[in-house]
């Protein structure tokens, strides 16, 4: 059953996070010339105010996706969800505040999805709903999710992984992306962290260096929703219920791929090539951790060096985007040089 207010050409969005990192590129692509999608109107909600670019058809809705009277209010007249809204955590929340936004706010989203007979939902997962800390090469999706998770966060993507592909049916077509390590300008997770140790004059990396992992540039991850927003509302089949990976390029080692953003924004390394072994690293993020629950009182702060740090950067975990690019057409929009040359300039400011 469709939405009565359905329309392919200009289609109501609705995109939850969207004052987030990802939320924000999400925009600028769906408001760029370029878009397959041209929105009649797009509905940002989220809990944190916008601070994107402009454009006459968003319409924002400050509200909480753990609250289901806000959530069914935004979604009436919808055409297509594009749920990024999420709490990342490397293991310092509450695991109830982590389920409740992830699994308990994608809940909220179907329910609502259905009650207003939105047909089209997109979901925004993560590498960390298979991750098991052991090393995955060139791995696709038919990996099975592992029988425990690391963390409280791991743990959640998968089960909001679960109750998108499950609801996916005749009223309401579903699929789930789940992008490699997101970097670019406004990165809230990684460049400004190794910024600030640059600025010290004390650059340690993690590992040995021949570890690899996938990276993404967020205009690039942003573009690989509007396509999969497109192909759902288009009618095209081969998405419905699936899931895909999304990466622009090969895979590289974590810190070997930051430290040209790093040098490109004016920093020097000292030491030029200080490799901190996994197993003294790992220890040492432990106390690290520990010092971040001891302060947790008085001070709450995510520690950029933890456990789970450790083990994501010295551990290979690579795959490609064969299936979104054969099921939806993502080729990246932005070349490697050009995204880490705007990131760059970003930081340079």
């Amino acid at each position: 059953m469709e939405n009565s207010n359905s329309d392919k050409n200009q289609p109501i969005v609705l995109l939850t996070g969207g004052s987030g990192f990802l939320g924000k590129a999400i925009v600028k692509e769906l408001t760029d010339l370029s878009s397959p999608i041209k929105p009649k109107e797009i509905r940002i909600f989220d809990i944190k105010p916008y601070a994107g670019v402009g454009d006459e058809r968003i319409k924002f809705i400050q509200g909480d996706i753990r609250n289901p009277v806000d959530v069914t209010e935004v979604c009436k007249g919808v055409d297509v969800v594009i749920h990024t809204a999420a709490i990342i955590d490397w293991g310092t929340k509450p695991k109830s505040e982590v389920l409740s936004i992830n699994v308990g706010g994608t809940e909220n989203i179907i329910k609502a999805c259905l009650e207003n007979k939105i047909p089209n939902l997109v979901y925004t997962s993560s590498l960390d709903a298979i991750y098991r800390g052991k090393p995955l090469v060139d791995i696709d999706e038919s990996l099975e999710y592992p029988s425990k998770h690391k963390t409280s966060y791991c743990e959640s993507k998968y089960l909001a992984e679960k109750l998108v592909t499950e609801a996916n049916d005749q009223n309401l077509k579903t699929c789930v992306l789940r992008p490699s390590d997101i970097y670019g300008e406004e990165d809230p997770y990684h460049i400004g962290s190794l910024i600030d140790m640059a600025k010290t004059g004390f650059y340690i990396r993690l590992g040995n260096g021949k570890s690899k992992c996938q990276h993404v540039y967020v205009g690039n991850m942003a573009y690989a929703h509007v396509l999969a927003a497109n192909a759902l509302l288009q009618n095209n089949d081969k998405v419905f219920g699936k899931v895909y990976f999304i990466t622009d390029g090969p895979g590289t080692n974590f810190f070997k791929f930051f430290d040209k953003i790093i040098i490109g924004t004016g920093y020097k390394f000292f030491p030029k090539n200080l490799w901190l072994p996994k197993w003294i690293a790992y220890p040492l993020a432990s106390i690290s951790e520990f010092i971040a629950l001891l302060v947790s009182p008085i001070k709450k702060y995510n520690p950029k060096f933890s456990r789970f740090a450790v083990t994501y950067t010295s551990t290979d975990f690579t795959f490609n985007s064969n299936r979104a690019k054969t099921d939806f057409g993502f080729i990246p929009k932005y070349s490697e040089k050009e995204a880490v040359e705007r990131t760059i300039r970003f930081y340079k400011k």
